[in-house]
């Protein structure tokens, strides 16, 4: 089964109208190859396409500039974090001829490639792209996107039994291979803990010298595993939102898992009734909604902040848009009411509307520029 992703690729019609290069990132098994595939069917001629996981592209591609120079039309190269050598050659390309377009395909983030990348400075354009998500799937199957999480086999196995042992097998060749293939010498097994200890601060403050004293390493290698983690898009760091204020505002970063089927596997939670008993129930479901709202309003990762101060108050999401500042509180009740939490951001950071996303059905106002609505309704948030 294949789902069509026709808003990405209308996105990557624009940006390869402007741009020679477009680089498409995302997480390993997220879809960017299938992406890829779905926008070169609308080229006249077919499309080349080197895979640098393939020994036999990547003898192909031996000699780039000699590979390529020739080639008109769609170049589409997969997995480029594997050959940064690749970048120079396709500035002097992009120069040369109009005629072709570069589709490159990542798994690690703008940061993690910058140096190699900064050769294609004004030529470039990047699409970041997760798993799936429930405007590709249908609000139907939400309870089932988030346990299982986003990323296509995931979604898509045959079983919740089969579902998991893809994940797992996934976490396992992400830290045996995916890691050292990045240039990384970090023993998988290290990794592995801190992976799986950072579950237990998903949707917390991160405290690099809690979590390093407990794995026995230090303040700076913490950090260093947080920065891998996000910088390929294992895990996310909502950075605070600053502002003038008298108040003690929390300076650190808090952590959430990109992918809400990675955590539970993480935390060893296999099946739907395991997710449902376990203590990180309301934060796996507040991670997961915070996900899909930075998706459905296309925030930026260094647009989305999270508020808080000393005091316990506290926003989820918080974002500029158009010159105005908006707040996102995610709450896995029934009926949420208005907290002083929220009153005290309204009144703090003088948002422009705040809404509050939950499970139910209903959408409701809870004040002036406060509104309740559920995951199922996101394209009812409009910015204005």
């Amino acid at each position: 089964m294949q789902i069509l992703r026709a808003a990405e690729v209308g996105l990557l019609n624009k940006l390869l109208k402007n741009n020679p290069v477009v680089a498409i990132l995302g997480p390993r098994q997220c879809g960017k190859t299938t992406l890829s595939r779905q926008f070169s069917s609308q080229y006249p001629s077919q499309a080349t396409i080197f895979d640098l996981e393939n020994p036999r592209d990547i003898q192909r591609i031996g000699e780039p500039l000699l590979a390529l120079e020739s080639i008109e039309g769609l170049v589409i190269i997969d997995e480029i974090q594997r050959a940064p050598d690749l970048f120079p050659v396709l500035r002097v390309l992009s120069d040369r001829s109009v005629k072709t377009k570069y589709l490159i395909l990542g798994s690690a983030s703008r940061d993690l490639i910058r140096q190699s990348s900064e050769s294609l400075a004004g030529r470039i354009s990047y699409l970041e792209i997760g798993g799936f998500n429930l405007n590709l799937v249908g609000y139907g199957r939400t309870e089932k996107l988030w346990i299982r999480g986003t990323f296509p086999r995931s979604f898509l196995a045959s079983s919740e039994a089969a579902s998991y042992q893809w994940r797992q097998d996934f976490i396992a060749t992400f830290l045996e291979r995916d890691i050292p293939q990045l240039g990384f010498s970090i023993p998988a097994k290290s990794l592995g803990r801190f992976w799986r200890m950072l579950a237990y601060y998903h949707g917390q403050i991160f405290s690099a010298s809690e979590i390093g004293k407990s794995l026995g390493v230090s303040d700076h290698t913490a950090q260093r595993y947080l920065d891998l983690l996000s910088g390929t898009f294992m895990v996310r760091q909502l950075r605070p939102w600053y502002y003038n204020t008298k108040k003690r505002i929390i300076k650190r970063p808090k952590i959430y898992f990109r992918d809400s089927g990675v955590l539970h596997a993480l935390l060893s939670l296999e099946e739907k009734k395991d997710v449902l008993s376990h203590p990180k129930l309301g934060a796996s479901w507040e991670g997961f909604a915070l996900e899909e709202a930075i998706k459905a309003l296309q925030i930026k990762e260094d647009e989305a902040f999270f508020w808080g101060v000393h005091s316990a108050a506290e926003l989820d999401l918080v974002f500029e848009k158009k010159g105005k500042l908006y707040g996102i509180e995610m709450k896995y009740a029934q009926a949420p009411t208005l907290t002083p939490s929220m009153r005290s951001g309204l009144r703090e950071l003088s948002l422009k509307h705040l809404w509050v996303i939950y499970p139910g059905k209903e959408e409701y106002p809870l004040g002036r520029n406060v509104t309740v609505v559920p995951l199922s309704s996101l394209e009812k948030i409009k910015i204005s």
